[in-house]
C-alpha cells in the first residue's frame, strides 16, 4: 500500500492511496526547483507579490472546498478548517502587501562609516509540514519565502496527499511558475538525500520532537540553515477567578480547539487549591456534556474523531498511564 493515503478518520476507510515519489522524480524536482529560482528570485517584488495576491484570493474562494477535501483527510470540524483555509489566505496576502519593505536593506552604523544589512533570498528550501493544520502550515512557510524569492520542495503529511495537492495546484493557477513549489510524496530516505543535496539551502520542519532531532542532525552535518518548531507541554494556569464556570468555560476550549490537536494547547492545567474542586467539577461537567460526531455534522458540545485510529490509541495509553500514576 501507499505511505501516502487518505484514510477517512471517522470510519477508518481507506478512500484513496497516491504512490509515493521515485528517486528520479525527487531528483527532477529538486533540479526544477534550482532552475525556477534563478528566474524567480530575478523578478521583482511587484510581480511575486501580484501572484501571491492570486493565490490568496484563490484559498478564499475555494475555502469551503479546500475544507472538506482536508476534513476528510484528518477530521477537524468544517467550520474550523474553513477559518483555517481563510486565515492562511490572510498570511500570504499579508506577505504580498509587506513582503518588500520588510526585506529593504538597513543601514546600520558603524565606527568605520556604514554597514548595510541586506535580506536576500539563498536558494531551494525543503519544507516538512504536519497534518494537524494542513493549510496554515504550508502559507506560514510559503508565504514569506516565495515572496522573497526563494523556491520551495514541499513534503507534506502522510494523511494529506489531497489537501497537498490542491495547494500546489492553486500556487499553478495562480500564475507561479512550475518548479517554484513542489508537493512531493517523500519517504524519509528520500527526505535525507534531499537534505544533503548541495542545491538545497535550508528546511524548516514543524513535527515531532523525534523527527526535528533527526532533521537538526542531518542538517547539522551538510551546515544547512534549519528552522524546527516541535511539541510542547504548555500549562494553562487558574491563579484566581471570581467566575469559575467561565474560567473552567475557556479552558475547555482552549483545550478542545481542532480537537484538541494543537501545538499551542493548555496540556497541563495548574489550578490555585481554594478554587481546585469547582474549577474540576466544571470540566468533568462540560466533558460529560461533549458528544461525538463528524466532521461535516459539527456543533456545540460534540467532537470529532482524532486524526487516526493510531492517535487515539496513544492518547488512550497515555491517559492510562496518568490514571496509574
Amino acid at each position: 500500500m501507499s505511505q501516502y493515503a487518505v484514510t477517512n478518520p471517522a470510519t477508518g476507510e481507506v478512500v484513496e492511496t497516491f504512490d509515493g515519489a521515485t528517486d528520479q522524480q525527487i531528483q527532477d524536482a529538486i533540479a526544477a526547483s534550482k532552475r525556477a529560482f534563478a528566474q524567480w528570485s530575478a523578478q521583482p517584488y511587484g510581480y511575486r507579490a501580484e501572484r501571491l495576491k492570486k493565490l490568496a484570493q484563490l484559498l478564499r474562494e475555494r475555502s469551503r472546498e479546500l475544507a472538506e477535501v482536508s476534513c476528510v483527510e484528518m477530521g477537524k470540524p468544517l467550520p474550523e478548517m474553513v477559518e483555517e483555509v481563510e486565515f492562511s489566505a490572510d498570511i500570504i496576502e499579508y506577505y504580498a502587501d509587506n513582503g518588500e519593505t520588510f526585506a529593504a536593506e538597513q543601514a546600520i552604523p558603524s565606527a568605520d562609516g556604514t554597514a548595510v544589512l541586506r535580506r536576500l533570498p539563498i536558494g531551494p528550501l525543503l519544507g516538512i509540514m504536519p497534518w494537524n493544520f494542513p493549510y496554515y502550515q504550508v502559507a506560514r512557510f510559503a508565504g514569506p519565502n516565495l515572496m522573497l524569492g526563494n523556491t520551495i520542495i514541499l513534503k507534506h503529511a502522510e494523511i494529506c496527499p489531497r489537501s497537498a495537492l490542491r495547494f500546489e495546484e492553486l500556487t499553478r493557477e495562480a500564475g507561479i511558475p512550475a518548479g517554484v513549489y513542489t508537493n512531493v510524496f517523500a519517504t524519509h530516505e528520500q527526505i535525507s538525500d534531499i537534505i544533503a543535496d548541495r542545491r538545497i539551502q535550508g528546511i524548516s520542519l514543524t513535527g515531532s520532537e523525534r523527527a526535528g532531532a533527526a532533521v537538526a542532525a542531518q542538517a547539522g552535518e551538510k551546515l544547512k540553515k534549519v528552522v524546527l518548531e516541535l511539541g510542547g507541554t504548555d500549562p494553562y494556569v487558574v491563579l484566581d477567578t471570581d467566575d469559575v464556570a467561565a474560567a473552567a468555560q475557556l479552558a475547555w476550549e482552549t483545550r478542545m480547539v481542532n480537537t484538541g490537536q494543537a501545538c499551542n494547547s493548555n496540556k497541563r492545567i495548574i489550578v490555585m487549591e481554594d478554587i481546585y474542586d469547582e474549577f474540576v467539577a466544571e470540566l468533568v461537567k462540560l466533558a460529560e456534556a461533549m458528544t461525538s460526531t463528524t466532521w461535516d455534522a459539527y456543533a456545540e458540545a460534540t467532537y470529532c474523531p482524532l486524526s487516526s485510529r493510531g492517535a487515539a490509541e496513544n492518547l488512550r495509553s497515555q491517559l492510562e498511564q496518568a490514571v496509574a500514576a
